[in-house]
């Protein structure tokens, strides 16, 4: 069913008039907006007659694309963390309503205010900030990761995630090779790294919620002003560092590489907006590892993405251009590990 379809956005009128608690609603526009490969986002004009939320509102719908990977939350899963992270003080699109009833659009999905700015990575890291904007930014990002740290097992409205067993780190490891052996094939540099990341593996004192996705692309900026943190679909109960580790990762820095956090900014700054709101310190050498660990499940995330394509599930050259990185990753796994053994360490 496409958005385009009179009925489905009568159908769609009528489920926000309902949760609004309006006299009615009326799509006015719906664009779907770029990204997503996972998932699908559709920006929504919609006007709503009466209630509280009478006039011209500005609404994402988010449902699932023609495929989704194993580990990837289902909308009302993610709808629930979102919710969650809202009400833990984090900066996203005020969640509004699910919906599960087939009859509306064919699928799950969720309604979520529009936030303004752009999320592009390419644009954040080559934008004109300063030194001073891009500090402030750097270490917004930082506090607001913390403030999702908060939360922490049990939750019963999270009930539906698992804590990891035995560690997040090990938890991680078993995971990777399974989705390595399914692919079925050799990959010698990411079975090295991940004998390496078991042999270093630490005890996790502290689960926390994590976004296990959060990185630059995955935030958006407006005239240097973060407005929402978006993309929930991976979260999960983990080791804080584990975030920590995949915004600062070399591999999400699209090109920024003398800009440790996310391409964005200093680390300095990004771990300063932590331990404010946190309490405290970061353990950097914690942080390295779970860097290598990130490069690790890009990696096989990428070969993923490759094999949807080749298998004919879903035809995209984005996935098919996805597979083609692998072996830069590699290579950026080599030498990263290569720099911690060696203690050839510096801000970045």
């Amino acid at each position: 069913m496409e958005l385009t379809d009179p009925e489905v956005k009568q159908a769609l009128g009528a489920f926000i008039a309902e949760q609004a608690g309006a006299g009615g609603a009326r799509i006015v526009s719906a664009r779907r907006l770029s990204g997503g490969a996972i998932q699908e986002n559709y920006a929504l004009g919609v006007r709503i007659d009466g209630g509280p939320m009478a006039g011209d509102q500005a609404l994402v719908l988010r449902t699932d694309a023609a495929s989704r990977v194993s580990v990837s939350l289902s909308r009302a899963q993610e709808f629930a963390v979102l919710s969650q992270a809202h009400q833990a003080g984090v900066t996203v699109p005020e969640p509004l309503w699910l919906c599960r009833t087939p009859s509306v659009l064919g699928k799950d999905f969720y309604l979520m205010r529009q936030v303004g700015g752009t999320a592009s990575p390419r644009a954040l890291t080559r934008s004109p900030l300063d030194a001073r904007q891009r500090a402030v930014l750097a270490e917004r990002l930082g506090a607001e990761i913390a403030h999702l740290h908060t939360v922490r097992p049990p939750v019963s409205e999270l009930s539906f995630l698992p804590v990891p067993a035995p560690t997040p780190a090990l938890h991680r490891i078993h995971q990777y090779r399974s989705y390595l052996d399914d692919i079925g094939q050799p990959r010698p540099v990411l079975e090295w790294a991940l004998t390496w990341l078991e042999r270093n593996a630490s005890e996790s004192t502290v689960i926390t919620l994590c976004h296990v996705d959060y990185r630059t692309g995955n935030y958006m900026v407006d005239q240097g002003e973060l407005t929402g943190i978006l993309d929930w679909e991976f979260a999960a109960w983990s080791d804080p560092a584990e975030d920590l580790g995949w915004f600062c990762a070399r591999c999400w820095r699209f090109g920024a590489w003398s800009r440790g956090a996310g391409g964005i900014g200093e680390r300095s700054d990004f771990y300063r907006g932590y331990e404010r709101v946190s309490g405290a310190a970061v353990d950097h050498d914690r942080v390295r590892y779970w860097e290598i660990m990130a490069a690790v499940r890009w990696a096989v995330i990428a070969l993923q993405q490759a094999q949807r394509h080749l298998s004919g599930e879903e035809t995209s050259l984005e996935l098919a251009l996805t597979g083609r990185m692998v072996p830069e990753m590699e290579l950026d796994l080599l030498m990263e590990i290569r720099r911690i053994e060696t203690g050839e360490l510096d801000d970045v």
